[in-house]
């Protein structure tokens, strides 16, 4: 533990140590004092626990990424935690369109980010795309609640981002949502080159359901059946980086089936396996996956971490392309939410990966 971070979690036991010395020694004003430092004690377990973790969370992130070459991961990011606040803060500085109409539905809208000064930034060419889908258990959620710190520091850094919203169930049943993201991608496609971006580069990442839902974008590009009436759009992706996603519905992961049977998909696995496998990014693995970077925490306990696992396994058994895994300790479910040191480099890792398929693509393509 760094010198500082030892003295400032010793001042806050201390500090409870002190009002033992000071308060009259009475039953009441003991009882207080204990509590205070146990409070002040548990506290500065919680933060030491914090720090190690997220450096821990480097050092998996690191490894995760050092086949495609990225190296630096590993290295501290001053004022971690301040950064991720300083990019959610500062996010409405990037949203150059909001609430656009990507199609029919009240519920087809999306957002664009980027910087304002990016063809000057990328001396009018092209910038690298990210398409972005929110999660919520395929019931809720919305584009503006999610991926902030990510969207913030791409779009800094000359990305533009598209962050969009979807057909939610039960009033929508499956596979709405995932027909409405590919909806979205088409409309990508043909307009993003108008804020600066690249249409033959697009990246997609989401969490939980957005996960699940990005995973399945990536590997069923140009499928007709999620694609009706628009069967002619480009629904290929370059690269994916789903978070903490549900990835295999044919497994009753911590109650998944009841929730797809009452209200997602409306049929029962027992009545309508075709649709559960259909529907499961695991069964949908392939030669020409792009690459993906898969991350998730091992302590999830809402989207099991055995889910990501199951298809990293498929991934790296047929696909062609990198497929990078990062299982961080100690992160619970939706973790990039809060603030910290561990989202300052999950941030930085996904920024780095995506920058190093964009770079191998666009040599390539020379």
């Amino acid at each position: 533990m760094p010198v500082a971070d030892a003295l400032a979690h010793a001042a806050l036991a201390a500090g409870g140590v002190a009002e033992l010395v000071r308060r009259p020694r009475d039953a009441g004003s003991v009882a207080s004092a204990l509590a205070t430092v146990g409070t002040n004690a548990a506290a500065a377990v919680a933060l030491a626990g914090l720090r190690t973790d997220a450096r821990r969370s480097a050092v998996v992130l690191q490894e995760a990424l050092a086949p495609l070459g990225v190296r630096g991961l590993d290295r501290p990011i001053p004022g971690a935690a301040r950064r991720v606040r300083e990019w959610a803060q500062g996010a409405g500085r990037y949203v150059v369109a909001q609430d656009v109409a990507y199609g029919p539905e009240p519920e087809h809208r999306l957002d664009v980010w980027a910087r304002r000064d990016l063809r000057l930034l990328r001396d009018g060419g092209p910038a690298p795309v990210l398409l972005q889908v929110h999660g919520g258990a395929w019931t809720l959620g919305s584009r503006t609640k999610e991926a902030v710190p990510l969207m913030a520091h791409l779009a800094a850094r000359g990305w533009v981002c598209v962050t969009v919203d979807y057909r939610l169930a039960p009033a929508a049943r499956w596979p709405a949502m995932v027909v409405d993201v590919k909806r979205a991608l088409g409309w990508v496609r043909e307009h993003v080159a108008g804020f600066g971006g690249d249409p033959g580069f697009v990246a997609v990442t989401g969490g939980s359901a957005g996960g699940h839902l990005a995973a399945l974008t990536a590997l069923t590009p140009n499928d007709p059946a999620f694609q009706p009436g628009f069967e002619e759009a480009d629904t290929s992706v370059q690269a994916a980086v789903p978070f903490y996603g549900v990835h295999d519905f044919t497994l009753d992961d911590q109650g998944l089936w009841n929730l797809l049977e009452g209200k997602v998909i409306g049929t029962s696995y027992a009545a309508d396996e075709a649709t559960y496998r259909a529907a499961s990014p695991v069964h949908r693995a392939r030669p020409d996956a792009p690459p993906f970077l898969v991350v998730h925490g091992d302590t999830d306990t809402v989207a099991g971490v055995g889910q990501s696992r199951r298809l990293v396994a498929r991934l790296r058994a047929v696909s062609r392309e990198p497929v990078c895994y990062a299982e961080l300790p100690h992160a619970q479910h939706g973790f990039d939410g809060l603030p910290t040191a561990r989202t300052a480099y999950t941030v930085r890792a996904v920024h780095r990966f995506l920058t190093a398929v964009h770079t191998r693509a666009t040599t390539t393509a020379r």
